[in-house]
């Protein structure tokens, strides 16, 4: 049986990126390759569908291992650059590759009884969450929020395409940095321009989605259920190094908990101790492996 006809536990669409460095060189990025070297170290079978010229294709095979991957030939790679003052962050677009659809998704993999998608910069149409009515079909919020000008800045730019997406989607991961704009910047019409606001809007979206996470770093991560909440669930202690991808890391460590048959609250406290220790080393060397982690209480 070929690859590309294996039902994964985890499928995984979206843009691995080029991160630039201020050393002129870039590393890999995107949800997808934090989410699938966390996806492997919880012993389940991913499988990632993406689009990047053949570098980035090389690097992203590279870095899965064994994770089969599906690439989208494109002639340039998504690429972002940030460029940081103090403790703030300006981010740039430099490049962007193809859109992604459903006949990218070999036929195999439209099985999948969990779904991540994982847009970056907008290259998954909305309706692509329909496309799996069998699936726990979950979402990050920041690509499909994100635009830029013509400069390249990166900014919270429209709220049309997530939440166009909502009515499919089982469990929806965000942050509120997703919605507020960066110092400086003024927010688009029709977005947050508070983190009140912010609040206001992520608890209307909750009661349009069965589980919804707010990330919040160290502090942890808040929880609603059903339109219920928030219930705030405490980070844990962490030497962080580098904290580049902790939010995919934590998305694929709950999907792989709910996955597992535990109550949410439960698999949020598990993602939450998985992305702490993925913070202790830069790209995703310190993903503690499952045998790692504390097991998961509240299964059922």
């Amino acid at each position: 049986m070929a690859v590309e006809d294996e039902t994964p536990d985890l499928l995984l669409i979206g843009h691995a990126s080029r991160d630039l460095l201020p050393s002129g060189e870039w590393r890999l990025g995107g949800t997808v390759t934090y989410a699938a070297a966390a996806a492997r170290q919880m012993e389940l079978r991913a499988a990632i569908v993406t689009s990047a010229p053949s570098d980035v294709g090389a690097a992203l095979r590279a870095e899965a291992d064994d994770t089969p991957v599906a690439v989208v030939p494109a002639a340039e790679a998504t690429t972002f650059e940030n460029i940081y003052s103090g403790s703030q962050r300006r981010q740039l677009l430099r490049g962007h590759a193809e859109p992604l659809g459903l006949e990218h998704v070999p036929e195999g993999w439209r099985a999948a009884p969990v779904v991540l998608l994982a847009p970056v910069a907008g290259e998954i149409a909305p309706k692509l969450a329909r496309a799996f009515p069998d699936a726990l079909v979950a979402a990050t919020a920041q690509g499909w929020l994100r635009r830029w000008d013509a400069d390249g800045q990166v900014y919270p730019g429209s709220l049309k395409e997530l939440e166009e997406a909502l009515p499919a989607l089982r469990a929806l991961i965000l942050s509120q940095e997703d919605l507020l704009p960066p110092p400086g910047v003024s927010p688009a019409l029709g977005m947050p321009r508070t983190p009140e606001e912010a609040d206001a809007l992520i608890g209307r979206w909750a009661r349009r989605v069965p589980l919804l996470v707010v990330t919040r770093g160290p502090e942890g991560a808040l929880l609603y259920v059903n339109g219920e909440g928030p219930v705030a669930y405490p980070g844990v202690p962490a030497r962080e190094v580098d904290p580049t991808g902790a939010g995919d890391v934590f998305a694929a460590a709950f999907l792989a908990a709910l996955g597992e048959g535990a109550d949410p609250g439960a698999a949020v406290t598990f993602a939450n101790r998985v992305a702490a220790r993925s913070v202790e080393a830069a790209g995703t060397g310190s993903i503690p492996t499952r045998a790692e982690v504390p097991p998961i209480s509240g299964a059922g």
